[in-house]
């Protein structure tokens, strides 16, 4: 099977960017002095990659400057196809083409129709045939705050149980449920009691110094006993929410029997299960969905990035028992993007047709085989994780203090310099984990073995080029 194309191929040259020894040097452009005088102080990206955009194909992008350079950032995973990809323009053309309306409220439309049947239609069936749609407003963000209203209204209770390293949105109620605790601090306010955090199974920094089956085993024990304990100090609650991939949390995924324990517990004590797929899911991880590995099904999945086709969407889908929420309950205006509805159509098709779920967990193995040959030549490189193309490395000080595991401490100083020198050669990666000491790699699903290839390769020399400049 075959998913290249045309347009996955690199712009045309219009500098030596495609050199293997090309070294990029930034310098401050009027637009990036402008945007940093007049955008807020609270923007992320352009503060470790200093780009100004202004091209884009397949999986290279162009800046202002003439470079060129590999994408696996891929708008934090949203870029499903890549850049433009032609069914995706097709699609979004189509829509003006026809003088369809571009905005409808919830009010149904035959491409909105198209689009809850081709959501259903990659659905495990299990889910699929018991299955309820609320459209949100344009973020994932807000289709999180939406999956609260929901059990809360449902089960009658206020209480959530979050993960540590868990990120589902910046918004008030979604940054509740955020194990990060920077955003935080600031603020004076949350949902206060109505959270509480658990440890999540992070095998390599297993918060119980155990790791392995012992680890997911005391784990799921833990759970377990704080939902059956009357003396535990924490009320029954209306739901579970956790990602079967950590993204924003260092790209930690979730073991697959203790997935599964977290249903059976769930679904014996009456608790709702809330699955964030807005990263993880639409062929991300070597399945439509991350939680499928686990052969599962949620009460609740919150869905957005990939499923709009490059354009703002965010919807939950879940069972019917929950509906019992009242008209209104839950609203907004930006609910019918039709131009996103149809190019996540087409999108979802694409993904089905070229069976890109079997391309990505290839591409994704072919890519861990190179990091692990890379760290059998830098012990920096302290574990490689993940599944399909949503992958993490772990940068660690191999010199430092061995943990209750005997895992070297994190470098958090390490990963920025290894970003940037990704940057100098052409190599667009971002940052996550506890203390920002994670690469992760988040490339289009279209991405060649090629590709593939040619990521690693720059890698490896910016990590040794980072490495040798400490």
């Amino acid at each position: 099977m075959s998913v290249a194309i045309s347009l996955a191929q690199p712009l045309p040259a219009s500098s030596d960017a495609a050199t293997a020894e090309t070294l990029y040097h930034f310098e401050q452009t009027p637009l990036l002095a402008r945007q940093a005088q007049q955008e807020s102080n609270a923007r992320s990206y352009p503060r470790r990659i200093p780009l100004a955009l202004k091209k884009a194909r397949g999986l290279y992008v162009e800046d202002v400057e003439g470079r060129q350079f590999i994408d696996c950032l891929a708008g934090a995973g949203t870029l499903a196809l890549g850049h433009n990809h032609p069914v995706v323009i097709e699609a979004i053309q189509q829509v003006l083409a026809d003088e369809l309306p571009l905005h409808t409220l919830d009010l149904t439309t035959p491409v909105k129709d198209q689009f809850v049947q081709d959501l259903f239609g990659i659905l495990p069936a299990a889910l699929r045939d018991d299955a309820k749609i609320q459209f949100c407003g344009p973020t994932g963000t807000d289709a999180v705050e939406a999956a609260l209203k929901l059990v809360r209204t449902a089960t009658g209770r206020s209480t959530v149980l979050s993960f540590q390293g868990g990120y589902h949105g910046m918004s008030q109620g979604a940054l509740s449920l955020m194990g990060s605790l920077a955003p935080k601090k600031p603020l004076a306010a949350l949902l206060g009691n109505g959270v509480q955090f658990l440890p999540y199974p992070y095998d390599y920094r297993c918060p119980f110094g155990l790791g392995g089956t012992a680890g997911i085993k005391v784990n799921l024990h833990y759970l377990e006993n704080l939902l059956n304990d009357p003396e535990s100090g924490v009320q029954l609650p209306a739901a579970v929410i956790v990602e079967a991939v950590q993204g924003e949390g260092g790209v930690i995924p979730a073991d697959i029997e203790w997935l599964r324990g977290v249903r059976r517990i769930t679904e014996k004590a009456g608790v709702a299960l809330i699955v964030d797929e807005i990263q993880s899911g639409f062929a991300r991880t070597g399945k439509m969905f991350a939680f499928e590995h686990a052969g599962i099904v949620p009460d609740v999945v919150v869905m957005s990035k990939a499923i709009g086709g490059s354009l703002p969407l965010a919807v939950v889908v879940y069972r019917q028992w929950l509906d019992t929420w009242q008209p209104g309950a839950h609203a907004g205006t930006f609910r019918g993007n039709q131009m996103a509805m149809a190019a996540g159509s087409a999108v979802i098709r694409y993904l089905v047709e070229h069976d890109l779920c079997a391309h990505a967990q290839a591409m994704g193995e072919r890519l861990r085989e190179h990091l692990r040959r890379l760290q059998q030549n830098f012990p920096q490189l302290g574990d490689i994780r993940g599944r399909g193309l949503m992958l993490g490395v772990e940068l660690v000080d191999p010199d430092s203090a061995r943990d209750a595991l005997g895992h070297p401490a994190a470098c958090p100083h390490l990963a920025p310099r290894v970003q940037r020198e990704c940057l100098k050669r052409g190599l667009i990666l971002e940052l996550g984990g506890r203390q920002g000491a994670v690469v992760r790699f988040l490339p289009p699903l279209v991405i060649t073995a090629q590709q593939i290839d040619e990521v690693a390769e720059r890698f490896a020399r910016a990590l040794a080029a980072a490495v040798a400049n400490r």
